[in-house]
Protein backbone atom coordinates (compact mmCIF):
# COMPACT_ATOMS: atom_id res chain seq x y z
CA UNK A 1 0.00 0.00 0.00
CA UNK A 2 1.48 2.98 -1.16
CA UNK A 3 0.24 7.01 -0.08
CA UNK A 4 0.04 8.91 -2.75
CA UNK A 5 -1.15 12.13 -0.85
CA UNK A 6 0.85 10.80 2.19
CA UNK A 7 4.21 10.77 0.19
CA UNK A 8 3.73 13.23 -2.92
CA UNK A 9 1.31 15.94 -1.21
CA UNK A 10 3.49 15.71 2.01
CA UNK A 11 0.91 14.95 4.43
CA UNK A 12 3.05 12.42 6.42
CA UNK A 13 6.27 13.56 7.60
CA UNK A 14 8.69 10.73 8.62
CA UNK A 15 8.24 12.22 12.43
CA UNK A 16 4.87 11.42 12.52
CA UNK A 17 4.89 7.55 12.61
CA UNK A 18 7.91 8.16 15.51
CA UNK A 19 5.71 10.24 17.86
CA UNK A 20 4.13 7.08 18.28
CA UNK A 21 7.00 4.84 18.83
CA UNK A 22 5.80 2.89 15.42
CA UNK A 23 3.70 0.41 17.08
CA UNK A 24 0.83 -0.73 15.38
CA UNK A 25 -2.08 -0.22 18.48
CA UNK A 26 -1.34 2.75 18.74
CA UNK A 27 -0.85 4.54 15.56
CA UNK A 28 -3.96 6.40 13.99
CA UNK A 29 -5.36 4.14 11.51
CA UNK A 30 -3.25 6.46 8.54
CA UNK A 31 -0.08 5.98 10.16
CA UNK A 32 -0.56 2.28 10.31
CA UNK A 33 1.57 0.94 6.78
CA UNK A 34 4.53 2.49 8.73
CA UNK A 35 4.29 0.19 12.15
CA UNK A 36 7.60 -1.62 12.99
CA UNK A 37 6.21 -3.99 14.83
CA UNK A 38 4.25 -5.90 11.55
CA UNK A 39 1.16 -7.41 13.52
CA UNK A 40 -1.20 -8.60 10.58
CA UNK A 41 -3.94 -7.26 9.02
CA UNK A 42 -6.16 -9.46 8.98
CA UNK A 43 -8.82 -10.20 5.93
CA UNK A 44 -11.38 -12.39 7.36
CA UNK A 45 -13.20 -13.76 4.17
CA UNK A 46 -16.46 -14.13 6.64
CA UNK A 47 -18.35 -15.90 3.94
CA UNK A 48 -18.01 -16.43 0.18
CA UNK A 49 -21.38 -16.30 -0.89
CA UNK A 50 -21.59 -13.05 -3.26
CA UNK A 51 -24.69 -11.02 -4.47
CA UNK A 52 -22.32 -9.84 -7.81
CA UNK A 53 -20.42 -11.68 -10.20
CA UNK A 54 -17.18 -10.18 -10.39
CA UNK A 55 -14.52 -10.93 -13.44
CA UNK A 56 -12.01 -10.66 -11.32
CA UNK A 57 -12.87 -11.98 -7.85
CA UNK A 58 -10.37 -13.71 -6.00
CA UNK A 59 -12.47 -15.70 -4.18
CA UNK A 60 -14.69 -17.15 -7.34
CA UNK A 61 -17.78 -16.43 -5.43
CA UNK A 62 -21.23 -16.69 -6.72
CA UNK A 63 -24.72 -15.74 -4.92
CA UNK A 64 -25.50 -19.49 -2.71
CA UNK A 65 -24.63 -21.45 0.02
CA UNK A 66 -21.72 -22.36 0.78
CA UNK A 67 -20.94 -25.17 2.98
CA UNK A 68 -18.51 -25.58 6.22
CA UNK A 69 -18.17 -21.59 6.87
CA UNK A 70 -17.25 -20.56 10.14
CA UNK A 71 -20.19 -20.45 12.76
CA UNK A 72 -21.35 -17.45 14.87
CA UNK A 73 -19.37 -19.09 18.03
CA UNK A 74 -16.34 -20.00 16.12
CA UNK A 75 -16.02 -16.38 14.45
CA UNK A 76 -16.29 -14.67 18.07
CA UNK A 77 -13.15 -17.24 19.38
CA UNK A 78 -11.44 -16.04 16.22
CA UNK A 79 -11.84 -12.51 17.18
CA UNK A 80 -11.22 -13.40 20.71
CA UNK A 81 -7.70 -14.47 19.81
CA UNK A 82 -6.93 -11.86 17.19
CA UNK A 83 -7.66 -9.21 19.59
CA UNK A 84 -5.19 -10.63 22.35
CA UNK A 85 -2.63 -11.30 19.96
CA UNK A 86 -3.03 -7.47 19.05
CA UNK A 87 -4.24 -7.46 15.65
CA UNK A 88 -4.78 -3.80 14.90
CA UNK A 89 -7.15 -4.69 12.35
CA UNK A 90 -9.84 -6.90 11.36
CA UNK A 91 -11.05 -6.71 7.38
CA UNK A 92 -14.75 -8.28 7.24
CA UNK A 93 -14.46 -9.21 3.42
CA UNK A 94 -15.98 -11.61 1.38
CA UNK A 95 -17.64 -12.84 -0.67
CA UNK A 96 -19.90 -10.20 -0.07
CA UNK A 97 -19.76 -9.68 4.21
CA UNK A 98 -23.20 -8.62 4.93
CA UNK A 99 -25.14 -11.24 3.35
CA UNK A 100 -23.70 -13.05 6.67
CA UNK A 101 -26.72 -12.46 9.00
CA UNK A 102 -24.08 -12.39 12.01
CA UNK A 103 -22.21 -9.53 10.83
CA UNK A 104 -23.20 -7.00 13.36
CA UNK A 105 -22.12 -9.50 15.86
CA UNK A 106 -19.20 -10.20 14.95
CA UNK A 107 -18.28 -6.81 14.46
CA UNK A 108 -19.83 -5.83 18.26
CA UNK A 109 -16.98 -8.17 19.27
CA UNK A 110 -14.46 -7.33 17.21
CA UNK A 111 -14.81 -3.38 18.91
CA UNK A 112 -15.23 -5.34 22.59
CA UNK A 113 -11.70 -6.48 21.78
CA UNK A 114 -9.71 -3.39 21.31
CA UNK A 115 -9.77 -4.27 17.06
CA UNK A 116 -10.30 -1.71 14.28
CA UNK A 117 -13.19 -3.11 12.02
CA UNK A 118 -13.06 -2.21 8.72
CA UNK A 119 -15.29 -3.76 5.67
CA UNK A 120 -15.03 -4.72 2.43
CA UNK A 121 -17.99 -4.34 0.82
CA UNK A 122 -19.47 -4.16 -2.73
CA UNK A 123 -22.08 -1.44 -1.48
CA UNK A 124 -24.81 -2.55 -3.13
CA UNK A 125 -26.86 -3.94 0.27
CA UNK A 126 -25.56 -0.75 2.60
CA UNK A 127 -29.47 1.48 3.08
CA UNK A 128 -29.59 4.00 5.59
CA UNK A 129 -30.48 2.15 8.32
CA UNK A 130 -27.87 -0.49 7.93
CA UNK A 131 -25.59 2.60 7.89
CA UNK A 132 -26.43 4.22 10.66
CA UNK A 133 -25.84 0.08 12.90
CA UNK A 134 -22.64 0.86 11.51
CA UNK A 135 -22.46 4.00 12.95
CA UNK A 136 -23.18 2.49 16.27
CA UNK A 137 -21.01 0.09 15.94
CA UNK A 138 -18.19 2.12 15.54
CA UNK A 139 -17.07 0.86 12.29
CA UNK A 140 -13.72 2.03 11.38
CA UNK A 141 -14.46 2.24 7.61
CA UNK A 142 -16.32 1.08 4.38
CA UNK A 143 -14.30 0.78 1.02
CA UNK A 144 -16.92 0.25 -1.24
CA UNK A 145 -15.56 -1.75 -4.36
CA UNK A 146 -16.44 0.58 -7.77
CA UNK A 147 -14.57 -0.77 -11.07
CA UNK A 148 -15.47 2.22 -12.88
CA UNK A 149 -18.49 4.69 -14.07
CA UNK A 150 -21.74 2.68 -14.81
CA UNK A 151 -21.51 1.54 -17.78
CA UNK A 152 -17.79 -0.41 -16.81
CA UNK A 153 -18.41 -1.08 -13.58
CA UNK A 154 -21.84 -2.96 -14.51
CA UNK A 155 -20.51 -4.95 -17.11
CA UNK A 156 -17.47 -5.71 -14.89
CA UNK A 157 -19.61 -7.02 -11.89
CA UNK A 158 -21.85 -8.99 -13.44
CA UNK A 159 -24.92 -7.19 -12.60
CA UNK A 160 -27.06 -4.37 -13.76
CA UNK A 161 -27.46 -1.50 -11.68
CA UNK A 162 -24.78 -2.64 -9.26
CA UNK A 163 -23.12 0.88 -9.68
CA UNK A 164 -26.11 3.28 -8.65
CA UNK A 165 -26.43 0.89 -5.87
CA UNK A 166 -23.10 1.22 -4.71
CA UNK A 167 -23.23 5.00 -4.88
CA UNK A 168 -26.64 5.00 -2.59
CA UNK A 169 -24.66 2.61 0.04
CA UNK A 170 -21.83 5.19 -0.05
CA UNK A 171 -24.23 8.07 0.50
CA UNK A 172 -25.73 6.54 2.82
CA UNK A 173 -22.42 5.80 4.73
CA UNK A 174 -21.55 9.48 4.57
CA UNK A 175 -25.07 10.40 5.87
CA UNK A 176 -24.87 8.42 9.09
CA UNK A 177 -21.12 9.44 9.46
CA UNK A 178 -19.13 6.21 8.77
CA UNK A 179 -15.83 7.10 6.48
CA UNK A 180 -16.07 5.42 3.20
CA UNK A 181 -13.77 5.39 0.03
CA UNK A 182 -13.26 3.65 -3.27
CA UNK A 183 -11.63 0.52 -4.07
CA UNK A 184 -10.68 0.20 -7.57
CA UNK A 185 -8.60 -2.66 -9.51
CA UNK A 186 -7.27 -1.27 -12.40
CA UNK A 187 -6.77 -2.81 -15.82
CA UNK A 188 -7.45 -2.77 -19.33
CA UNK A 189 -11.05 -2.79 -19.42
CA UNK A 190 -11.50 0.61 -17.00
CA UNK A 191 -8.05 2.25 -17.32
CA UNK A 192 -9.78 5.22 -18.97
CA UNK A 193 -11.88 4.92 -16.42
CA UNK A 194 -9.54 6.18 -13.52
CA UNK A 195 -9.64 10.16 -14.81
CA UNK A 196 -12.94 10.09 -13.74
CA UNK A 197 -13.28 8.54 -10.55
CA UNK A 198 -11.24 11.81 -9.31
CA UNK A 199 -13.98 13.76 -10.60
CA UNK A 200 -16.64 11.41 -8.64
CA UNK A 201 -14.26 11.45 -5.20
CA UNK A 202 -14.65 15.48 -5.69
CA UNK A 203 -18.66 15.20 -6.78
CA UNK A 204 -20.08 12.65 -3.84
CA UNK A 205 -17.36 13.93 -1.57
CA UNK A 206 -15.57 10.79 -1.03
CA UNK A 207 -12.60 11.19 1.28
CA UNK A 208 -10.60 8.16 0.05
CA UNK A 209 -9.55 5.80 -2.93
CA UNK A 210 -7.86 2.85 -3.49
CA UNK A 211 -5.97 1.86 -6.46
CA UNK A 212 -5.59 -1.70 -6.89
CA UNK A 213 -3.37 -3.42 -9.12
CA UNK A 214 -4.09 -6.99 -10.30
CA UNK A 215 -3.45 -10.19 -9.14
CA UNK A 216 -3.55 -12.73 -10.78
CA UNK A 217 -5.94 -15.45 -8.52
CA UNK A 218 -9.13 -16.78 -8.38
CA UNK A 219 -11.40 -15.66 -11.89
CA UNK A 220 -8.33 -13.18 -11.59
CA UNK A 221 -6.55 -15.89 -12.76
CA UNK A 222 -8.08 -15.58 -16.45
CA UNK A 223 -8.06 -11.55 -16.39
CA UNK A 224 -4.15 -11.90 -16.54
CA UNK A 225 -3.75 -10.86 -20.13
CA UNK A 226 -6.11 -8.02 -19.60
CA UNK A 227 -3.34 -6.45 -16.96
CA UNK A 228 -1.80 -3.25 -18.03
CA UNK A 229 2.13 -3.32 -19.65
CA UNK A 230 4.91 -1.78 -18.34
CA UNK A 231 4.23 1.62 -19.89
CA UNK A 232 0.49 1.48 -19.51
CA UNK A 233 0.73 0.79 -15.52
CA UNK A 234 3.53 3.71 -15.86
CA UNK A 235 1.19 6.22 -17.41
CA UNK A 236 -1.91 5.47 -15.03
CA UNK A 237 0.44 5.65 -12.13
CA UNK A 238 1.53 9.11 -13.15
CA UNK A 239 -2.09 9.99 -13.95
CA UNK A 240 -3.04 9.12 -10.03
CA UNK A 241 0.06 11.43 -8.92
CA UNK A 242 -1.09 14.08 -10.97
CA UNK A 243 -4.65 14.05 -10.32
CA UNK A 244 -4.16 13.56 -6.77
CA UNK A 245 -1.42 16.47 -6.82
CA UNK A 246 -4.06 18.87 -8.17
CA UNK A 247 -6.86 17.99 -5.85
CA UNK A 248 -4.69 18.56 -2.77
CA UNK A 249 -3.22 21.88 -5.07
CA UNK A 250 -7.38 22.83 -4.98
CA UNK A 251 -7.51 22.26 -1.51
CA UNK A 252 -9.51 18.85 -1.73
CA UNK A 253 -7.15 17.01 0.58
CA UNK A 254 -8.43 13.49 -0.57
CA UNK A 255 -6.44 10.11 0.59
CA UNK A 256 -5.74 8.33 -2.33
CA UNK A 257 -3.51 5.11 -2.37
CA UNK A 258 -2.29 2.57 -4.53
CA UNK A 259 -2.42 -1.05 -3.62
CA UNK A 260 -0.56 -4.47 -4.67
CA UNK A 261 2.39 -2.94 -6.25
CA UNK A 262 5.00 -1.96 -4.34
CA UNK A 263 7.13 -0.72 -7.52
CA UNK A 264 4.62 2.34 -7.11
CA UNK A 265 7.35 3.58 -4.11
CA UNK A 266 10.19 3.24 -6.03
CA UNK A 267 8.21 4.94 -9.11
CA UNK A 268 7.43 7.30 -7.08
CA UNK A 269 10.16 8.58 -5.33
CA UNK A 270 12.20 8.77 -8.63
CA UNK A 271 9.54 10.94 -9.74
CA UNK A 272 10.29 13.65 -6.64
CA UNK A 273 14.37 13.08 -7.89
CA UNK A 274 14.00 13.76 -11.17
CA UNK A 275 11.51 16.79 -10.14
CA UNK A 276 14.06 18.13 -7.62
CA UNK A 277 11.66 18.09 -4.98
CA UNK A 278 13.34 18.49 -1.13
CA UNK A 279 11.25 15.89 0.11
CA UNK A 280 12.79 12.96 -1.72
CA UNK A 281 14.50 11.71 0.88
CA UNK A 282 12.11 12.09 3.40
CA UNK A 283 9.97 10.23 1.55
CA UNK A 284 12.29 7.33 0.43
CA UNK A 285 12.82 6.87 4.48
CA UNK A 286 8.57 6.60 4.61
CA UNK A 287 8.90 4.06 2.51
CA UNK A 288 11.59 2.27 4.28
CA UNK A 289 8.96 2.14 6.95
CA UNK A 290 6.48 0.93 4.81
CA UNK A 291 8.83 -2.30 4.00
CA UNK A 292 7.41 -3.13 0.86
CA UNK A 293 5.51 -6.35 0.72
CA UNK A 294 4.25 -8.17 3.74
CA UNK A 295 2.04 -10.91 2.84
CA UNK A 296 2.80 -13.29 5.52
CA UNK A 297 4.17 -10.51 7.74
CA UNK A 298 2.16 -7.42 8.14
CA UNK A 299 -1.10 -8.53 6.71
CA UNK A 300 -2.98 -11.93 6.69
CA UNK A 301 -6.09 -14.24 5.47
CA UNK A 302 -8.58 -16.29 7.49
CA UNK A 303 -11.02 -18.31 4.82
CA UNK A 304 -14.73 -18.67 5.34
CA UNK A 305 -13.76 -22.56 5.94
CA UNK A 306 -11.13 -21.36 8.97
CA UNK A 307 -7.77 -21.94 6.60
CA UNK A 308 -5.00 -19.11 7.66
CA UNK A 309 -3.36 -18.11 4.16
CA UNK A 310 -0.25 -15.75 3.99
CA UNK A 311 -2.92 -13.03 2.23
CA UNK A 312 -6.71 -13.42 0.40
CA UNK A 313 -4.96 -14.27 -3.13
CA UNK A 314 -2.90 -17.28 -1.74
CA UNK A 315 -6.11 -19.96 -1.09
CA UNK A 316 -3.86 -22.57 -2.61
CA UNK A 317 -1.99 -22.91 0.62
CA UNK A 318 -2.57 -23.02 3.92
CA UNK A 319 -0.94 -22.87 7.26
CA UNK A 320 -3.52 -24.18 9.35
CA UNK A 321 -6.95 -23.85 10.17
CA UNK A 322 -8.01 -21.73 13.25
CA UNK A 323 -10.65 -24.44 14.57
CA UNK A 324 -7.70 -26.56 15.16
CA UNK A 325 -4.96 -23.94 16.40
CA UNK A 326 -5.38 -20.26 17.29
CA UNK A 327 -4.77 -17.79 14.31
CA UNK A 328 -1.92 -16.44 16.97
CA UNK A 329 -0.45 -19.71 16.78
CA UNK A 330 -0.21 -20.46 13.46
CA UNK A 331 0.69 -17.13 12.27
CA UNK A 332 3.81 -17.63 14.60
CA UNK A 333 4.92 -20.69 13.20
CA UNK A 334 7.56 -20.91 10.98
CA UNK A 335 7.95 -24.71 10.79
CA UNK A 336 6.11 -24.71 7.35
CA UNK A 337 9.21 -23.46 5.43
CA UNK A 338 7.06 -21.05 2.99
CA UNK A 339 6.05 -19.19 6.31
CA UNK A 340 9.55 -18.88 7.55
CA UNK A 341 10.54 -18.11 4.25
CA UNK A 342 7.68 -15.37 3.44
CA UNK A 343 9.09 -13.76 7.23
CA UNK A 344 12.62 -13.92 5.40
CA UNK A 345 12.21 -14.04 1.71
CA UNK A 346 15.42 -11.48 0.44
CA UNK A 347 17.48 -14.04 0.16
CA UNK A 348 15.37 -16.68 -1.66
CA UNK A 349 14.74 -13.92 -4.22
CA UNK A 350 15.94 -14.67 -7.51
CA UNK A 351 16.62 -12.81 -10.75
CA UNK A 352 16.26 -8.85 -10.80
CA UNK A 353 14.68 -9.15 -7.75
CA UNK A 354 17.46 -10.38 -6.05
CA UNK A 355 20.11 -7.53 -7.07
CA UNK A 356 17.21 -4.75 -6.96
CA UNK A 357 18.51 -1.42 -5.26
CA UNK A 358 15.02 -1.08 -4.33
CA UNK A 359 14.27 -4.34 -2.60
CA UNK A 360 14.66 -2.98 0.90
CA UNK A 361 11.46 -0.63 -0.06
CA UNK A 362 9.89 -3.11 -2.48
CA UNK A 363 10.60 -6.64 -0.17
CA UNK A 364 9.93 -8.71 -3.79
CA UNK A 365 6.66 -7.62 -4.65
CA UNK A 366 3.98 -10.02 -5.28
CA UNK A 367 5.21 -13.54 -4.89
CA UNK A 368 1.42 -14.94 -6.19
CA UNK A 369 2.04 -13.36 -9.41
CA UNK A 370 5.61 -14.55 -10.19
CA UNK A 371 4.32 -17.96 -9.77
CA UNK A 372 1.03 -17.23 -11.71
CA UNK A 373 3.19 -16.17 -14.49
CA UNK A 374 6.38 -17.86 -14.27
CA UNK A 375 5.57 -21.37 -11.71
CA UNK A 376 8.79 -20.13 -9.87
CA UNK A 377 7.60 -18.48 -6.61
CA UNK A 378 10.73 -16.67 -5.87
CA UNK A 379 11.06 -15.42 -9.75
CA UNK A 380 10.98 -11.84 -10.43
CA UNK A 381 7.26 -10.26 -9.82
CA UNK A 382 6.32 -9.51 -13.61
CA UNK A 383 4.32 -6.54 -12.59
CA UNK A 384 7.05 -4.27 -11.95
CA UNK A 385 7.63 -1.95 -14.33
CA UNK A 386 10.85 -0.48 -13.42
CA UNK A 387 13.83 -1.13 -16.00
CA UNK A 388 16.85 -2.82 -15.46
CA UNK A 389 18.47 0.43 -15.54
CA UNK A 390 16.60 1.82 -12.87
CA UNK A 391 17.10 -0.76 -10.79
CA UNK A 392 20.74 -1.29 -10.58
CA UNK A 393 22.56 0.37 -8.55
CA UNK A 394 24.06 0.72 -4.55
CA UNK A 395 20.82 -0.96 -2.69
CA UNK A 396 19.04 2.30 -1.63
Amino acid sequence: MIGISKLYCGTVEASDPLRYGRKAKELPSHLLQFSADKKPIVVWNCTRRCNLACVHCYSQSANRTYENELTTEEGLALLDDLGEFGIPVVLFSGGEPLLREDLEILIRRAKERGLRAVISTNGTLIDEAKAKVFSELGLSYVGVSLDGMQITNDKFRGVPGAFEQAIAGIRACKKAGVKVGLRFTINKRNVADVEDIFHLLIDEDIPRVCFYHLVYAGRGTKLQEEDLDRDETRRVVDLIIDKTAAMHQQGLHKEVLTVDNHTDGPYLYMRMVKEQDPRANEVMELLKMNGGNSTGIGIGCVSWDGQVHADQFWRYHTFGNVRERKFSEIWQDTSDPLMAKLKDRKSSLQGRCATCRFLEVCNGNFRVRAEAVTGNLWAPDPACYLTDEEITGPKI
